[in-house]
């Protein structure tokens, strides 16, 4: 149970850290001011500054997030009546804002808030020293920073810094970049997977070898032959071939192969053979293998497109034959499939990771508000109406979203513990 709880962390966190800094890189590239990029959920453990964007790592090693300046609702911390102290420099310009109470400045000017505008203006103004016989107006420095009610301190998100400000290929390309890191790492790890492999099963009709003293030896079948028929079947891959041999297990059979262009025939009779529960027939084959580079490339590229075909086609499903929870699955479904990764070895882990991030680029870009895919869709609407989704509706549709995928949520998570875990 350890190592599935640990391999379950360090896959759902990778997932998320390579969601997540698609779209860091495409916001600093497009000059939106990345204000926080956190490993983890929670109270942080550590944070540190660097070239305006403030990493934390947070108690809680479930996911994580980035904060994009004029996407985040902290501007209101410093609300009238809010106590504050401030640091200036030389100008007199206002350098840190700590609006913390688990933070001390030993040096700084006590301020209590009337008013302050750190979008525009750039002005924040107070009573100091609580006298309010009198209003002081501080000129606030354009890459000041604030100490946020949890002690991290964060860079103030003046408007040509913020997400709107930048252009709409750079705001869709930073919405789309999750997904796309995620499809990205999909494909990487099931090339790797690939690299893995022993040999790659190229699924042609070309025998890749022949058991000694097998049904198929006896019958005159060498490596290299190719099959072209099984019975009254006409076959032109190896699952072809299988289909054709595997239900029949002690019946005589008849094949037509060809070797070096010429065609033969002759008869197998299927040896029965146990699998599982089931019995099925079996002549010594094995399917042909490449093992060059290309090849194991080739089938990663493969192995992704298969299994976002499978997403797409479970998406589908649901569209046509009606929406049900058992379709879906949360953290919960997560860490069962962890579990029966894990047992399969490093393979098992790769192959479920893989599967898990081309699943979550694919659902991201679902057009739902809050999603990826949602936010797209804003994006296109901003597009052909010319100009941008008022906030206010942009606020409201995005929390209608996020209410619905709380509720949805919750729903999976109660669906997958009845599933996996109460019987």
């Amino acid at each position: 149970m350890i190592i599935t709880i640990i391999t379950f962390i360090i896959v759902f966190g990778i997932l998320v850290l390579v969601h997540e800094f698609g779209h860091y890189y495409f916001a600093k590239r497009a000059g939106i001011l990345v204000r926080e990029f956190s490993i983890g959920m929670g109270p942080k453990v550590w944070w540190r500054r660097s070239n305006g964007t403030t990493y934390t790592i947070r108690i809680l090693p479930l996911g994580g997030y980035v904060r994009l300046a004029g996407t985040d609702e902290d501007e209101d911390e410093l609300r009238p009546g809010t106590p504050v102290t401030l640091q200036t420099n030389e100008e007199g310009k206002v350098t840190l804002i700590n609006a913390s109470e688990k933070e001390t400045l030993l040096e700084g000017i006590p301020l209590r808030i009337v008013d302050s505008d750190l979008e525009d203006k750039l002005i924040i103004s107070g009573y100091e020293n609580d006298d309010e016989e009198t209003v002081k107006t501080y000129p606030v420095d354009h890459d000041a920073t604030i100490v946020e009610r949890d002690g991290t301190e964060v860079r103030i998100a003046p408007k040509d810094v913020q997400f709107q400000s930048a252009s709409l290929p750079a705001r869709m390309m930073t919405n789309f970049a999750g997904p796309m890191n995620n499809f990205i790492l999909s494909l990487l790890v099931f090339i790797i997977l690939g690299f893995t492999l022993s040999g790659i099963p190229t699924n042609s009709n070309v025998l890749g070898g022949v058991t000694k003293d097998s049904v198929a030896a006896k019958a005159g079948l060498v490596s290299g032959d190719k099959i072209t028929g099984v019975a009254t079947t006409k076959v032109s891959t190896w699952n072809d071939i299988s289909q054709a041999i595997s239900p029949n297990p002690g019946k005589k059979l008849a094949v037509t192969y060809q070797r070096d262009g010429k065609t033969y025939h002759t008869t197998v009779t299927p040896k029965a053979t146990k699998q599982g529960s089931q019995t099925v027939g079996m002549i010594g084959i094995r399917e042909e293998e490449k093992f060059d580079p290309v090849a194991r490339i080739n089938y990663g590229w493969r192995q992704f497109i298969t299994a976002g075909t499978l997403i797409f086609a479970v998406l589908g499903h649901m569209i046509t034959h009606g929406f049900s929870l058992n379709d879906l699955g949360g953290p919960v479904a997560i860490y069962a499939g962890t579990s029966q990764a894990t047992s399969l070895g490093i393979n098992g882990i790769l192959a479920f990771l893989a599967m898990l991030s081309i699943n979550l680029g694919i659902v991201n870009l679902i057009p739902i508000p809050a999603l990826d895919g949602g936010k797209l869709l804003l994006n296109i609407v901003e597009g052909i109406i010319r100009r941008p989704i008022p906030e206010k509706v942009e606020g409201i549709l995005n929390l209608a979203g996020f209410a619905l995928l709380m509720i949805l949520m919750v729903l999976v998570t109660y669906n997958d513990i009845q599933r996996y875990f109460i019987h």
